[in-house]
This record gives C-alpha cells, structure tokens and sequence, in this order.
C-alpha cells in the first residue's frame, strides 16, 4: 500500500501560552521537550516549511493544502511577526496550489488588529472553550490560577462580529459538566462547528472515570448527540458525531481520531522539526520524535519514518481483537496516543473502547430508527 501525500501542516508558531491548562499535552504532559525549543518559529523555519509544503503538493499533484497555526498559544508570536510567517509560507508555495489557513487560538488575546490581519491573509480562526464559566475553568486557568472564561468569551464575541473568519469551538470532554448545558453553551455563538475531543490518557496512565463499569464518555457524548439531533434549528456541525455517521455509511471521516483512512497531517515545531502525531507527547518522552527537519529533510523522506509506517497498515496495525471487531471501520482502533502501553505500544484497544462502542451503537441505532440501512446506505443518511 502506498503512503498518503500530507495535506494538512501544523506549525507550531508559538511555544509559550499565557494560559495553564492543566490537560495540556504540550506543556503538562509525559514529554517536556518544549522547553528546549524556541518560543516563536522564526521566518527562516517558515519559509524552509513553505517550501517543503510547496515540493510536497507538487510531487502529488495537490491542488490545496491545510495550513494551521498552532501553539502553545500562537498569538504570542505577534501581529508582525506572524505576518512575516504567514507571508513567507505563502511565497514559497507556488501559485497553482490553494492554501487554507486556519488559526487554533484560546481567545484570549484577539482584539480588531489580529482579525485586520487574518482577513488580509484569509485565516479563519476556531476557538478552544470547555462551556460555561465553570466548567471552563475547571482546567483552563490563567498562570496566577484566575479564570480565563470572560477573556476567551469576548474573544468569541469578537470573532463573531467577523463571521466569515469563524471556524468553530473546541471543547476537551469533562464528566464533571453536564453534556447538555454544554452543547447548548456553545452552540449559542452560532459557531459552524463543534469539536469535542476526548482527554489524553494511556494504559498506562488511563482516563478519570467515577465509575470505571460505565461507558462513561461514550454516555456523555450520546447525550449531545440527542441533544444536538433534538433541535433541527442547530446550524452546526460536531463533528465527531457526524464522522460517525459518515463512517458508518462508507465514507470517510474528517477527524484522524475515527476510522481506517491513514492520517495526513504532519507537525512543525519552532525549530523547524517535524513531528507525526504531536499529541504522542502525552505517551511518554520523546514518542513524537522523528529526527527530521524541514531545512534537511523532504515531507516525502517524512511519510517513510519507521515511525510512521503504522499510517499505511490500517486495520493491520491494530490489536487482533480491534481487527475482528465489527465496528473497526468506524472507531479505527481509536486515536493513536490512546491505545499505547509500555508493555504492548500500541497493540492495544484504545482506552475509550468501551465508550467508542457505546457512542457508535447509540448513533447508529439512532439512525435506523429514521430508516438508515448501513447495507445500503452509500452516504450519510438525510
């Protein structure tokens, strides 16, 4: 099986955060290594990074590339200095090919002039915020351990004076917030998409539950999805649950967490070092790291690093009871960080499996009450 080109490149443009989340896996995980790199990525890594992106798009004839300015928090990079990033991303890359960008931000630090600046370079902007005040801050305070909710949701507010540059929510799952009076929190800044994602854990170092009997994220996130379903005048999207749909009926998903199709995108850090997945950092020390670069090494050099060949054996690289199991071609095994333990690597059933389980029989039987067939069906049901 041949190797899927790249076509989503996140750059690390920023090392530092002014916030503390404490499920970070950047700067509260296994793996410490931010702090060896620079705080900003400077212009000569971006314009390395451009023009590795624009050899790569052209050896695979890519008609667009996904573009995502990541951190830490990326606005700490600064107006100026991310308008240089973003223009030496954009000269290498030759004209034939269409570049989206796409900023992940915590919000706080987004005034008039920063959205001046996305609008000149065609960024669109989501944001990351957990619901309501209180369960925000939950996990995401400031360094002095104040809250970060009115900042981020003036931020939003913001934003959304700008619609066009609005790309959606981001929201890491907490069993202590009510699934609903979350959903229902952010839907009301009308964002076009919601994210939730599920917290970083291991075998070796699982996932909090209150009751380890209970599928509990699994039941969590069935209650958005029937509180999403139960108000036809929800314009967005969360797609976690609509991969799931979509997956069930044959087509591929948009999330790397879900399903069989190899990952395609790839890490930069401000050094100019590439990683795979950046969020192995949560696994242990040093998981993430290839030993390439963008100034000596190609993106096609990348995709055959001996710790990237697991993205071309799909349903082979998973553990034998995942290959056997009946909803492999939706949940995929479950994302990659999830599945490892020192004894197996990753060879293992992710520790949401139970919960993956729960959440795709909650939606697919969802679905045939409105008469989905699976056997039939050839996209996602009406």
């Amino acid at each position: 099986m041949g190797s899927a080109p790249f076509r989503t490149f996140i750059l690390k443009v920023a090392n530092r955060c002014n916030i503390d989340c404490d499920y970070c896996y950047v700067f509260n995980s296994a793996d410490q290594s931010w702090r060896g790199l620079p705080a900003r990525m400077n212009v000569d890594v971006a314009r390395a990074a451009g023009r590795r992106i624009g050899e790569h798009a052209s050896a695979h004839h890519l008609r667009g590339v996904h573009v995502v300015l990541h951190g830490g928090e990326p606005l700490l990079a600064g107006p100026r200095h991310l308008a240089d990033l973003l223009g030496a991303v954009r000269e290498e890359v030759p004209t034939g090919t269409e570049i989206r960008f796409e900023l992940q931000t915590n919000g706080t630090l987004l005034t008039d002039l920063w959205l001046d600046l996305f609008e000149r370079y065609e960024v669109t902007v989501g944001v990351s915020l957990d619901g309501p005040p209180p369960a925000n801050d939950r996990h995401r305070l400031t360094h002095g351990s104040r809250s970060s909710a009115a900042s981020a949701v003036r931020g939003i507010e913001l934003l959304r004076s700008r619609p066009h540059l609005f790309a959606g929510l981001l929201a890491v799952v907490d069993l202590a917030n009510d699934p609903v009076e979350v959903h229902k929190y952010l839907a009301s800044f009308d964002p076009p998409v919601i994210d939730f994602g599920l917290p970083h854990g291991t075998h070796d170092a699982p996932p909090h539950r209150d009751d380890p009997s209970v599928p509990e994220y699994g039941v969590w996130m069935a209650r958005v999805y029937d509180a999403w379903l139960a108000q036809p005048e929800h314009r967005h999207s969360v797609r976690m649950l609509e991969d799931i749909v979509a997956l069930s009926s044959g087509v591929r998903g948009s999330v790397e967490s879900l399903g069989l199709a190899p990952p395609t995108s790839v890490v930069i850090e401000s050094d100019g070092s590439i990683e795979g997945v950046d969020t192995l950092r949560s696994v242990e020390e040093g998981a993430s790291w290839l030993g390439f670069d963008v100034i000596q090494q190609s993106f096609d050099e990348v995709l055959h690093n001996p710790k990237l060949l697991h993205r071309q054996y799909g349903k082979a690289a998973l553990a034998e009871q995942c290959q056997s199991c009946p909803l492999v071609e939706v949940c995929g095994g479950g994302y990659l960080p999830h599945r490892f333990s020192t004894a197996r690597g990753y060879r293992n059933p992710s520790v949401y499996c139970t919960d993956l389980e729960y959440l795709i029989r909650h939606v697919q039987g969802s679905l045939r009450g409105h008469g989905w067939d699976p056997h039939a069906a050839a996209g996602p049901p009406p």
